[in-house]
């Protein structure tokens, strides 16, 4: 019997990915994916519509032929330096002595009630923890006794613009949105344990135009960050550095790139193809290191000083693990262990079956995340699209426009 298909589209800042998933009881079968260059983001946000939409029409339609089916819509996910988190707590009395659902709804209400500004709107209300009376850890407090129940919960903040361009690119493709993640998330459930959220851990998507940030501790999510730096300043290094066309920068980065110098053999060179036909020239690929090194140290310390500030060094007794194209960078893993002073892995897409292989990179995994969190969300997902939240006033400004007219 065939399951339920859910589609996860990675707006990415260098490439969007759609992958295609079939959800059955007993876990979610990859069926397709495709993929194709990314034109117009900049660090994680739209800066040109048409060729946004462009590139999703084509990675969706690889999607299609690979897996066999039209695909209608999708979960997207959302990135950038407008995303912030904060933490909330919330308090109510219990009016029966017992938590009733009614109850779970008021206190997460009451955690929720914070001044957002005008110009954002709330991505994400992540429960944290129940508190009842005084015994705290409870993840679901429905039917306990008690007379005071607190709830913490990790709010996450966007543009209200960068959501609308991602919701209004996917409706020019064709795509309703079932729902915005945010891309730190969705990795997330492509690629930690259950161990790693329970005993504390902090995954690091190292994207080509953003570094995101998540921290679980307990089993939930305690901190989010995003930092507008990513694989694509690694690119421009390069570019600079080695006097050579950006497109050639990132083949090189690819094909010879390394995170921590001290890898690279002595005797090691790269060809660097020049600028305006001059000719290419043979370096030592410890320049590259070199070059590389500092960039990815930089990014690693911003996000350290980050966990710093929100005080969560001492929770990630599990580790790091690093997802995100950047992360198959030879020598990451080494750099981000010295900089967190914790062990630190590659994160691959896990939990999944069918098409593994076609997916198991760390670039995919926000793209299977997205499919895994959808099929978790099931019916409860709300679908929207851009212009079903404006039909009102459309409909309104027509209608003055006659007033105007038999004036």
């Amino acid at each position: 019997m065939p399951g339920e298909i859910i589609v996860g589209l990675d707006i990415g800042t260098t490439k969007i990915c759609a992958v295609v998933g079939e959800s059955h009881p007993g876990g979610v079968e990859i069926i397709g994916m495709g993929s194709h260059p990314s034109e117009g983001l900049r660090k994680g946000v739209v800066i040109n519509i048409e060729r946004t939409v462009d590139s999703i029409k084509e990675a969706v339609e690889e999607a299609e032929t690979m897996a066999g089916c039209e695909i209608s819509s999708v979960y997207a996910g959302i990135a950038g330096g407008h995303i912030k988190g904060f933490n909330s707590e919330g308090v109510i009395a219990l009016k029966e002595k017992e938590v009733t659902k009614k109850d779970i709804d008021r206190v997460i209400e009451a955690a929720s009630a914070v001044a957002i500004p005008m110009d954002r709107e709330v991505i994400h209300t992540l429960i944290q923890e129940f508190i009842v009376d005084d015994q705290d850890g409870i993840s679901d407090p429905l039917g306990m006794s008690g007379v005071r129940l607190e709830a913490k919960i990790h709010i996450v903040t966007g543009a209200v613009t960068s959501a609308q361009n991602i919701i209004k690119c996917a409706n020019r493709a064709g795509l309703d949105v079932h729902d915005i993640i945010l891309e730190s998330l969705a990795s997330s459930e492509a690629v930690l344990s259950k161990e790693e959220r329970n005993l504390g851990s902090a995954l690091i998507d190292f994207g080509g135009g953003t570094t995101d940030m998540a921290v679980f501790s307990r089993g939930s999510i305690k901190h989010t960050s995003v930092l507008p730096l990513g694989g694509d300043n690694l690119t421009y290094d390069i570019a600079i550095g080695l006097r050579t066309p950006k497109s050639e920068a990132e083949k090189i980065k690819i094909k010879y790139g390394c995170g921590l110098s001290s890898l690279i053999g002595k005797d090691e060179t790269i060809e660097v193809p020049g600028v305006g036909g001059r000719k290419p020239r043979v370096l030592s690929r410890q320049i590259l290191g070199e070059i590389l090194e500092p960039r990815v140290e930089e990014i690693f310390t911003l996000i350290y000083g980050e966990l710093v500030r929100a005080e969560y060094e001492n929770a990630i007794r599990s580790g790091v693990v690093v997802t995100g194209g950047s992360a198959e960078l030879p020598g990451v893993p080494e750099l981000a262990e010295q900089i967190f002073n914790t062990p630190a892995r590659v994160g691959y897409p896990q939990e999944i079956g069918g098409l593994v292989e076609v997916v198991n990179k760390p670039m995919y995994a926000t793209a299977v995340g997205l499919v895994l969190y959808g099929s978790m969300a099931g019916k409860k997902a709300r679908k929207f699209r851009i212009r079903d939240v404006n039909i009102f006033n459309r409909v309104m400004n027509r209608m003055k426009g006659w007033f105007k007219d038999v004036i």
